[in-house]
């Protein structure tokens, strides 16, 4: 009897010193084996910040919207051969690249596909913002990005059947034609009434531009810190896709601004076709993989998106810094030619003058 009440004592003692091992919001703890209910923190969040960026990408592409114009924006429409180029970007090197860094990095199937499937993705809006700062051409861009997100509701479907099959079957991936539809609206929509403000009232359009383009580029960096913020248990991937990763979006970049070169283009549009190729939207591509993979497969692949989103931004940053450090020295050394001549010229003018008896004709003036 003794015996028994000591193995009584002995066993409630272990099973309290187990149940301290469980959390506090446990539902079921039995030993050191405990069910925790669901944690919705990053699903919240996501909700929440979700709303907040979109408010916010509305506002900005409404300010990018005032820096364009009606009929040099139907002239890209009815002339499209800009936009065309843009398409051939998009839909033609990016799925390609992807499929050979696939291949060249011997990368898993399911890691391919997900490669696969950012490389399809359209131009991201984030290629406005940039565009702007580089003195891109703000009626090619926005007219690029929305055929880009028209023409995927048919070009992803196609260009994932043509170089997933020898990795998975297409049908497995889960196109969410649904976000593509808000995407396509939450930009023409804010852009239309920009368009139509800088018609009506120029003067304030040039103040929302200069604003929204700082609040644009506020949210290109919010969009990045966000994304670590919700997948930080997603780091740990294979070290082929962080070097994938990199490369991918400098590929974009280069190669499609080498196309638009080739194709005639002047040097502002093929800064804008560069990122409107090597600017996907990362947010579309996340997207889809939710929708189409298992939770042991997302282990795997979930991270890559967001490593192609820091990626792509840190080059295109670097691109604008170029850009501006370029136009500021070319800009000098063109003032300072100017001024010179026109001293030169001032001073020819007032020896003729000189010579005619001081008589200056009103085109040296």
């Amino acid at each position: 009897m003794q015996t028994y009440l000591l193995s009584q004592q002995f066993n409630a003692r272990s099973l309290a010193k187990n149940s301290t091992a469980c959390p506090a919001n446990a539902t079921i703890c039995n030993g050191t084996s405990c069910v925790l209910p669901e944690d919705n923190f990053n699903e919240t969040l996501s909700v929440i910040l979700s709303a907040v960026l979109t408010i916010m990408l509305a506002l900005v592409m409404f300010s990018m919207g005032c820096n364009v114009e009606l009929g040099k924006f139907w002239g890209h429409v009815k002339r499209p051969w800009g936009i065309f180029v843009g398409f051939l970007c998009q839909f033609g090197i990016m799925p390609l690249t992807a499929f050979l860094l696939s291949l060249a990095f011997n990368v898993l199937p399911i890691q391919a596909v997900v490669v696969l499937i950012m490389g399809c993705c359209p131009g991201g809006t984030a290629s406005n913002v940039i565009a702007y700062w580089v003195d891109g051409d703000m009626d090619l861009s926005i007219s690029m990005t929305t055929c880009s997100t028209l023409l995927a509701m048919g070009m992803m479907p196609l260009c994932l059947f043509v170089y997933t099959t020898m990795w998975t079957d297409s049908d497995t991936i889960v196109l969410p034609y649904d976000s593509i539809g808000i995407s396509l609206v939450a930009l023409v929509i804010p852009v239309s009434f920009g368009m139509y403000v800088n018609h009506k009232w120029p003067s304030k359009a040039k103040i929302i531009l200069k604003v929204g383009s700082i609040v644009g580029a506020i949210l290109i960096v919010l969009i990045a810190v966000v994304g670590g913020i919700l997948y930080k248990g997603s780091w740990i991937i294979s070290p082929k896709l962080w070097i994938i990763g990199t490369i991918f979006p400098a590929a974009g970049y280069s190669l499609g601004f080498l196309l638009a070169r080739v194709a005639g283009l002047s040097w502002h549009r093929c800064r804008t076709v560069s990122l409107e190729t090597g600017m996907q939207n990362t947010q579309l591509c996340s997207t889809i993989v939710q929708l189409s993979f298992s939770p042991e497969q997302l282990e795997l692949m979930f991270t890559f998106p967001l490593i192609y989103s820091i990626f792509q931004l840190l080059f295109a940053l670097l691109i604008l810094g170029g850009y501006r450090v370029y136009r500021r020295y070319r800009v000098k050394t063109k003032t300072d030619v100017e001024k010179t001549e026109e001293k030169e010229d001032s001073k020819s003018t007032s020896s003729h003058a000189k010579t005619n008896g001081g008589f200056v004709s009103n085109e040296t003036k």
